[in-house]
């Protein structure tokens, strides 16, 4: 049976119906003060809002936005001229047969030539995914095609210390609720700390969102996370890239 059979959800071809582009963001490596990756974040046509895209997803149409969103940041990455990191969020549940669900992915980055060995997969999803064996089926065959796979909003919701011992992930991004109050708050600031030293024992990638000040990037740096995300460095940059020159910190 083909993957095409098996995957009863798939339906290559179909456009989400509604307009949307790609924001890039950058994720900075503070040691080397350069930018070491862009997330690309859903925006409407215009810079509108994601939550205006979103509110647009469906139970029915959730397929064809998750393949849509990967074509269009390969596509415009590429278009760009992106020779850094890549990083596209992705919905698990809305991917069937992982062998079936990646193939627009492939095509894409196959015609557009960008690297598939720099496009990091950003786990995302706002509700409970009780299939961890799919899930682990998924991060499988994602990195038999080069791609490294991270978890994002850790410490957040349903994204936790299980996650870090059922999934194996490469990446783990500390959600900005730990991270904002980092410089201020001694409970947070141990939290997080502490999720730090268990994802550097575990061999896992650490980038920390929510970086708006200075004084966020010092007790961050010392506990060894040189790769962070937020404001401070730069907005999202509609169908654009912020440039290294652009970084001040």
């Amino acid at each position: 049976m083909s993957d095409g059979e098996k995957c009863k959800g798939c339906r290559d071809g179909e456009d989400f119906p509604v307009p949307f582009s790609m924001a890039f963001q950058p994720i900075v490596d503070v040691i080397d003060r350069r930018i070491y990756s862009y997330e690309a974040l859903v925006r409407g046509p215009d810079d509108e809002s994601a939550a205006s895209v979103l509110a647009r997803v469906t139970p029915e149409n959730r397929y064809t936005f998750d393949q849509a969103c990967r074509v269009k940041a390969i596509e415009q990455a590429a278009a760009l001229g992106l020779t850094r990191r890549l990083s596209i969020n992705f919905l698990p549940n809305a991917v069937y047969e992982p062998r079936a669900c990646i193939r627009a992915t492939l095509a894409a980055a196959d015609r557009s030539g960008f690297p598939l060995d720099l496009i990091t997969f950003e786990i995302t999803e706002d509700e409970r995914i009780i299939d961890a064996p799919h899930l682990q089926a998924i991060i499988t065959e994602y990195r038999r095609h080069g791609f490294r796979v991270a978890l994002d909003d850790f410490g957040a919701g349903y994204a936790g210390l299980n996650s870090l011992a059922d999934l194996g992930v490469d990446v783990v991004k500390l959600d900005i609720a730990l991270v904002r109050e980092i410089d201020h708050d001694p409970r947070r600031r141990a939290i997080a700390l502490g999720m730090i030293r268990v994802c550097h024992e575990l061999g896992i990638e650490v980038v920390a969102e929510g970086i708006e000040r200075p004084s966020q990037i010092e007790p961050l740096a010392g506990a060894g996370v040189r790769l962070m995300q937020g404001f401070l460095f730069g907005r999202p940059r509609l169908n654009g890239l912020v440039t290294d020159a652009e970084i001040q910190f």
